[in-house]
Formats: structure tokens, sequence, C-alpha cells
């Protein structure tokens, strides 16, 4: 298996029951909900039985997706699946540094937690919305973005697909642009505008919080979601490259690309990027087909 690349699903990746199976069949899946409960108590309770709405909470997703992804990957391990490299989808990172050992597991649920709250504090006071733009390239929805006023280009998701954020003003005036353009565009159910500079002043509390907790170095190659290249540096660079993601776009088809390049085959799981998948569910690229729910 040492071509497999794990990829990290992210937020508005979540859904009610996540997980639940998943802990049931893996020990080593059990664990790590055991651990996010000991950071945040509740938190496998909110994955397998939590309502819609209740996970749609910035505060309550993110240690929850983060929980169902270390998870997922920890049962494909244990099952004798080693990854050559690992990335994930903006809060899937968090989880692939994990996996990877550059945070232990308390570490890593400590600094989603911590993660999550500033975002929410961000989007409070800067209120924003998120767009999926289909049917343009991503040069183009960053032209647009730009015109529609205070609104940017913020996940380069795939040639076809490349989400926005910015002020509701500026979303709204997108859209009618996307539109003339003969593109499509979709309101994400997110609560803010992640990725953009609304998110700074997390960046900045997630950068003074590496400081006293740095990375450790990563046991496999681990793709940057500000540079779309794997981890590389001090651990000063490190940190600055995790804290930064927040509010600097994801560069996710730089990483596909870059995994291919390198003969990586690719285990999916979760919506990071244009494919409908959620949480605990995995797929392997190579002719093995779905692995199925809460693999």
């Amino acid at each position: 298996m040492g071509n497999v690349a794990f990829l990290f699903a992210g937020q508005g990746s979540q859904h009610p029951g996540m997980g639940a199976a998943l802990a049931h069949a893996s020990k080593a899946a059990a664990d790590v909900f055991e651990v996010a409960d000991v950071v945040r108590r509740g938190t496998s309770t909110q994955c397998f039985s939590g309502t819609k709405e209740e996970l749609s909470q910035t505060e309550s997703t993110q240690p929850c997706v983060f929980a169902t992804d270390l998870a997922a990957a920890r049962a494909l391990e244990e099952a004798g699946i080693r990854p050559a490299a690992v990335a994930g989808h903006s809060l899937g990172e968090v989880a692939a540094l994990t996996f990877a050992g550059a945070l232990s597991d308390v570490e890593g649920m400590s600094f989603v937690c911590l993660r999550a709250q500033l975002m929410a504090g961000c989007a409070q006071r800067h209120p924003g919305e998120m767009r999926a733009v289909l049917k343009l390239g991503p040069d183009e929805v960053s032209r647009l973005a730009e015109q529609a006023g205070e609104a940017w280009a913020v996940n380069f998701n795939s040639p076809a697909q490349t989400v926005a954020a910015g002020s509701r003003e500026a979303c709204e005036k997108l859209d009618s642009l996307v539109k003339a353009a003969r593109g499509r565009s979709v309101r994400l159910a997110v609560s803010g505008a992640f990725h953009s500079p609304y998110m700074s002043a997390a960046t900045n509390g997630l950068l003074a919080h590496l400081v006293r907790r740095p990375l450790r170095e990563p046991s496999v190659r681990v793709w940057s979601n500000l540079t779309g290249e794997p981890y590389a540096g001090t651990a000063e660079e490190r940190g600055r490259a995790l804290a930064e993601q927040v509010s600097h776009p994801v560069q996710w088809v730089r990483t596909l690309e870059g995994n291919a390049r390198r003969g990586h085959r690719r285990l999916r799981r979760g919506r990071s990027g244009p494919y409908p998948l959620r949480p605990g569910q995995a797929y392997a690229r190579g002719g093995q087909g779905p692995l199925g729910r809460d693999a």
C-alpha cells in the first residue's frame, strides 16, 4: 500500500451519526473518540446522535469532523493500510498532521477546539458568506470576486469548482456576476467567510498557540493547504503554514496534482473536494472501489 494517500474531510462534510459504526467496529477508532471526549466532553455523543442543526455550528462541527477523520484513518491503519502521504481539506489538515504525528491526539483535538472558537469569533465580528461557483474556471471566479467588492476566491477545489467568500452584499453581487457569465453559484451552509481576510485574527491566535506548542516533524509526507506542496522547514515554518491557512485560500487542486505526480493512489474520505462523500466513508482509487461507510 506504499502509494496510498489519505485525504481528510473538512467542515461542511458533517452528518448525523458519523463515526458510530466505525467506533463500534474498530478499537483504534473508539480510542480516538475516547480521547476526544476527554478533551471536549460530549464529542462522541454529538457525532453519533447529534442533530444536523447542532453539527452545523462551527464550534461543534470542527471537533466532531476532526475526531471522525482521525478515527477513520486509525481504523484503516489498524487494518494494515498505511499511507505514503496525507492531506486534509481545511480543517482536515489538522487531522492529517495529527495522524502523521506532528500533534498528539490530545494536542490535535485541543488545537481544533481553539481553531473553532477563534474562527467563530471572527465570523461574529465580520459576518460573511461563502459560495461554491461551478462551471467557471478559477481565474474567472477570482476576477468576478474582485469585481463583486469585498469577496475573494478561497478554495480551489477543482478546475470546475472554486469557492468564494466575503460579505453578504459582495456574495449576492457575485451571484449575479456568475449567472451573467453562465456559471452557477451555490450558497454554502457555513457560518462565516472562512479562508478569507475576515479570519486574520484567528490566524494570529493560532500562531500564538503554536509558538508555545510547536508542530513536530511529521512521520509521513503532509501536504499544506497554504502552498499546495508538502510541509517543509522548521517547526516555526510548519506552524505558520497551519495557522495562515484559516485566512488564506486552500490550494486543493495543487495538492491533488502533486499527489498524482508522485504516483499516489488517493484513498478518499469526506467531501474534501468535488466528490460527494461523507466523513467515515472511504474510496480507494486505482480499482479497489468503495470501502464503504465508516471505513
